[in-house]
């Protein structure tokens, strides 16, 4: 999919480099995922990986694994321990877009194209933790509020989202 000057396409393993430099640069403290953990979930699942690049680099990223059961607290399944491809329900885990690239519309773009391929991948549901500035955001992609999380993930506080897909 073509986006203004950028290309939504899955993510490659030559990416990781460029993935992991914009998790830690965009995330705060102990949040960013660390490279070995971004290079599972670039091997174990791409289909739930997307990137969004700009004139040959990428800007920014969404990445999720897919389960049976939700448990958005679990930190081993940022690790994909539990993933399954066949489970109806997707966690995403990152939605990141380098800082100079963010404020152009790239984050709804890629979210727009994972529901997309979450839909035709015949999942269910798809689940997302967030910062409370972020909730109005999601909300305003048609992912509903659900509570406050038990993860306490890098020391933050977090709120649990969900958008049904069938």
């Amino acid at each position: 999919m073509i986006a203004n000057n950028g290309l939504i396409r899955p993510v490659a393993s030559a990416d990781l480099e460029r993935c992991y430099e914009i998790e830690s640069t965009s995330y705060e403290g102990d949040e960013a995922a660390t490279k070995e953990k971004i290079a599972t979930r670039i091997a174990t699942w791409p289909q739930g990986f997307i990137v969004y690049e700009n004139d040959g680099v990428v800007a920014g990223f969404i990445n999720g694994g897919a389960a049976f059961k939700v448990e958005m607290a679990d930190e081993a399944f940022k690790e994909l321990i539990g993933h399954d491809p066949d489970g109806p329900h997707v966690v995403i885990m990152s939605v990141v877009v380098h800082p100079d690239f963010q404020g152009r519309g790239i984050a709804r773009q890629l979210m727009t194209e994972f529901i997309a391929r979450m839909r035709a991948l015949h999942k269910s549901s798809i689940h997302l933790m967030c910062k409370e500035r972020h909730v109005a955001l999601y909300q305003s992609m048609g992912f509903k509020y659900l509570k406050a999380s038990d993860s306490d993930h890098g020391g933050m506080a977090w709120h649990e989202m969900a958008m049904q897909l069938q």
